[in-house]
């Protein structure tokens, strides 16, 4: 995988016909890409048309996506899905925020786009406090606030209409359980990339509850990681030569999951009894489980947490707030070794690995 796109600038405002940010600018200045490009042009105009049979016409509404880690790899499907959606239904978007988990750069990024006048706004929702006041002058405009991939604490002040992403604590909790049974006993540092962050804190709370609940006799330490993927993978490997007492190395987060999975390859790790997983599918964490360098990792779909919050944007403004807003789970599937080979075989906008629009044709039995 190529690690350069975490330092790449994000472009302000991107149309939905364009490729999301760090994917495509090297291949671009090919005539390969240029023709791609074409089709895919004329692609979206197409599922426009289709569009405008289904709904009357509307103006050409614009979201704005607040997100916490602009350039991180993990995000680059579910830009995908907010493109795809909004090509189908005749929309623009706007990805912003901040490249390394800063509340204040996101907040002012929602203040620009009610300043701004945009229809609906989408952010990820890390910090539990941080949000209310933007989130209260949205609404007070008639601009509906979504969340997506993180979500304010159940009770919370903040007034967002609802949540898509993963259910955060209950795949934490499921991966704690993996844990307990793979290691048995013994050290497990577990490696949170942004600690207090609310996009994967509850996954953190989750997998250790589960630990304790079990009544292993495990030692967990907790291992702050860092907002960007290099830092990531530093930190793993140099945890592992400080401690290389360690029985398994777990990670809730993208890029230090790939951290895991690289350091575990490069000191064979498995060969020594120890275990590692995580989540998210970045290729190389993809690449290293098939090679059966690691446990497991979890998809938590994020092209879905794209595609799904323009649809509930575009259904409340389209029905005048009268459909929706729903939480939407977008779902918790562990990914191991005999599960992995589709993932690698199948490049798609879907997992973020091409941005070639197809439809991908399945084969062999369905698994939940």
């Amino acid at each position: 995988m190529d690690l350069d796109r975490d330092q790449q600038t994000p472009s302000e405002t991107v149309e939905e016909s364009a490729a999301p940010q760090g994917l495509q600018r090297r291949g671009m200045l090919t005539g390969a890409i240029a023709g791609s490009a074409a089709a895919l042009l004329a692609g979206v105009a197409r599922q426009a048309r289709a569009a405008s049979t289904a709904f009357p016409e509307h103006p050409r509404w614009k979201f704005v996506f607040v997100n916490h880690v602009t350039t991180n790899p993990f995000f680059v499907p579910t830009q995908y899905g907010i493109a795809d959606a909004c090509a189908l239904l005749g929309c623009t978007y706007q990805w912003t925020g901040s490249q390394t988990s800063d509340a204040a750069q996101m907040v002012n990024s929602m203040n620009a786009a009610i300043a701004g006048k945009a229809d609906a706004i989408a952010a990820c929702l890390v910090d539990p406090k941080a949000f209310d006041g933007p989130t209260d002058r949205a609404l007070a405009a008639g601009i509906p606030v979504f969340a997506y991939n993180a979500d304010v604490p159940l009770g919370s002040s903040n007034k967002r209409l609802a949540y898509i992403g993963q259910d955060l604590y209950q795949a934490g909790y499921q991966m704690g359980l993996r844990i307990a049974d793979e290691v048995g006993s013994g050290k497990v540092a577990l490696f949170i990339a942004t600690p207090g962050q609310l996009n994967i804190q509850p996954r953190f709370d989750g997998a250790k509850a589960a630990i304790a609940k079990s009544g292993k006799d495990i030692t967990i330490e907790e291992i702050a990681s860092g907002p960007t993927v290099n830092e990531e993978i530093s930190k793993v490997k140099a945890y592992y030569l400080g401690h290389q007492d360690v029985k398994g190395m777990y990670a809730v987060d993208g890029g230090t999951t790939l951290g895991v999975a690289e350091t575990m390859a490069q000191y064979g790790l498995v060969a020594k009894g120890v275990h590692g997983g995580g989540f998210d599918l970045l290729p190389k964490t993809l690449e290293l489980i098939s090679q059966g360098q690691m446990d497991f990792t979890i998809d938590q779909q994020p092209y879905l947490q794209g595609f799904y919050t323009v649809l509930e944007m575009f259904l409340f403004k389209a029905s005048g707030g009268l459909v929706g807003p729903a939480d939407i789970n977008t779902g918790l599937k562990f990914i191991n070794k005999d599960g992995v080979k589709p993932y690698l075989a199948t490049k798609t906008r879907y997992e973020g690995n091409s941005g070639q629009q197809q439809i991908v044709t399945s084969s062999g039995p369905i698994s939940g």
